[in-house]
């Protein structure tokens, strides 16, 4: 017998055999709260509280990822993290409005970030392969009827689903993410001219050029002089922020996006999806920033070209407006959310 087997056996027996003395409440009523007792299944232990976390089987079984549920309400909440390659763990502002609002919300951890399984395996590393996991989630949560929110990569996964598996979802909200590569990088482009002083700005252009994205110094430009502007304007960031940089997973990043925040040669660099737009019927809200290296224009225009959208704009955020400009923010999301 081999360790999973071993360990899968024991917990489904460790399962049967407790769930007799269990008190009543535990045994009922699973969806309850987040911490009520859940019902088992293969990944997950029966009639035992775990804060709202389940495992969820992905790519046929194979792996799993990690959620955890959070509120409790009728309007649910699924969100997805950016990167690629980051994890849940910078949205965690969430939790600070969306509960207490009455919203019911999910984090999730993708395939091979943060709290999932984190298989060494090129292959996965795919746009097609992360919107069939998306639905597999939606599918392992029990999930209808509800709302998507995508930020950054995530917007992409969101918009790609919205395209794709438009049935069940009852809003959308793309946050700080244009709807295609050309625009980002344009916007990028702009953002280092302006942000950059001249003879920065020749230093870095030219470890760009030779792809030098390992010295120290390009490093030190992009944190410093780039991300403390662009990504996130909070001084020092929040806990969160810092802990998900220090979580992501760069083979993911460099794979689809690049080794370099400014140039796209990952398998992401053709995506492009301003000419569909208007096929997604959904409601939707898309949710920009004025210092965001997403352009706030394109998040306007993105909802003028989907036929129930509006669009919203934080003056003083970034990238990561639900930190450095939160009560604009969350003005918003909330409105959204409670009018869906």
């Amino acid at each position: 017998m081999n360790r999973r087997h071993f360990l899968s056996s024991s917990a489904a027996l460790a399962a049967a055999a407790c769930s007799s003395s269990l008190p009543l409440a535990a045994q009922t009523n699973p969806a309850a709260s987040p911490d009520s007792a859940q019902t088992p299944d293969a990944l997950n232990p029966g009639g035992i509280r775990v804060a709202g976390i389940r495992m969820v089987p992905v790519f046929g079984g194979k792996y799993k990822v990690w959620t955890k549920r959070m509120g409790a309400g009728p309007v649910k909440v699924l969100l997805l993290h950016g990167g690629p390659g980051f994890s849940h763990d910078y949205l965690e502002a969430m939790e600070s409005f969306l509960p207490q609002a009455g919203i019911e919300m999910y984090y999730y951890d993708q395939l091979g970030c943060g709290n999932s399984d984190r298989p060494d395996d090129p292959t996965l590393w795919t746009l097609p392969r992360y919107l069939a996991e998306v639905e597999e989630v939606r599918r392992g949560l029990g999930l209808d009827h509800f709302v998507l929110y995508g930020h950054s990569w995530g917007g992409i996964l969101a918009i790609e689903y919205a395209l794709n598996f438009p049935q069940p979802l009852r809003g959308l909200v793309i946050s700080n993410m244009t709807a295609g590569i050309q625009s980002y990088l344009k916007r990028t482009a702009a953002l280092k001219t302006q942000l950059l002083p001249p003879a920065t700005l020749t230093r870095f252009n030219a470890m760009e050029a030779a792809k030098d994205y390992d010295n120290p110094e390009y490093q030190r430009i992009v944190m410093d002089d780039l991300y403390t502007k662009m990504i996130c304007r909070l001084q020092p960031w929040p806990e969160p922020v810092t802990r998900a940089f220090g979580r992501a997973n760069d083979k993911i990043y460099n794979q689809m996006q690049g080794k370099s925040e400014f140039e796209v040669t990952g398998n992401l660099r053709d995506w492009e999806r301003w000419d569909r737009l208007h096929e997604i019927k959904t409601k939707a809200l898309t949710l920009g920033a004025a210092h965001d290296e997403m352009d706030p224009a394109d998040m306007q225009k993105i909802a003028s070209l989907m036929p129930n959208a509006t669009s919203a704009i934080c003056p003083n955020g970034s990238h990561l407006a639900m930190w450095d400009d939160q009560a604009t923010y969350f003005h918003h999301l909330l409105a959204f959310l409670k009018a869906v």
